[in-house]
C-alpha cells in the first residue's frame, strides 16, 4: 500500500506513523519537509527572482509537480493539520486527493473541527493521533484491531 503523508511539518507525526507501521506492507512518501528547501526550490533550480511573489510562485509550482505526482501514486493520503500554523497547502492536498478518488484520512485536534468541517466531510476517516492512523492502516491491510 502506498501512503502519502501530507500537511504540517513542525512535529514528528510522520516519524511516529512510519515507526508504528513497521511490519506492514506500506510504502510512505511525503512532501519536502525542509521548509527552506521547499520555499527556495524554484529559484534554486530556475533562477533568482527580484519579486517575492515570483520567488514563491516558482517554488509553489515546482512543489505542486511533486505533490500531485505523489498523491496520484498513493492509495491512501493522510493530511495532518497542525496546531500553530495554517496549512493552506494541506487543505489543497486534501481536496486534490478527494477529487482524485483517493482514500483520504484527515488528522487534526478537536479545536479544528468546525474550521475543517468541509475537509472532514471529504475524508473517509478523521482522527486526532498518529497512532490512530497506524491502527487504521493495520486494520485496512490485515483486518486486525488494536489490542
Amino acid at each position: 500500500m502506498k501512503v502519502y503523508l501530507s500537511g504540517e511539518i513542525h512535529t514528528d507525526w510522520r516519524d511516529q506513523i512510519v515507526a508504528g507501521a513497521v511490519g506492514l506492507d506500506v510504502e510512505f512518501s511525503a512532501p519536502v519537509t525542509d521548509h527552506a528547501a521547499s520555499d527556495d526550490c524554484g529559484v534554486a533550480i530556475l533562477g533568482a527572482e527580484p519579486d517575492k511573489f515570483w520567488h514563491d510562485h516558482k517554488g509553489a509550482k515546482l512543489n505542486a509537480i511533486r505533490t500531485r505526482a505523489a498523491i496520484e501514486a498513493a492509495d491512501v493520503v493522510v493530511v495532518r493539520f497542525g496546531e500553530k500554523y495554517k496549512q493552506w497547502n494541506a487543505a489543497f492536498d486534501a481536496g486534490y486527493a478527494a477529487a482524485k478518488g483517493k482514500a483520504l484520512i484527515v488528522m487534526h485536534g478537536a479545536d479544528h473541527q468546525h474550521a475543517l468541517k468541509e475537509v472532514d466531510a471529504a475524508a473517509l476517516a478523521v482522527c486526532e493521533t498518529p497512532q490512530q492512523v497506524v491502527d487504521m492502516l493495520r486494520y485496512v491491510q490485515n483486518g486486525t484491531l488494536p489490542s
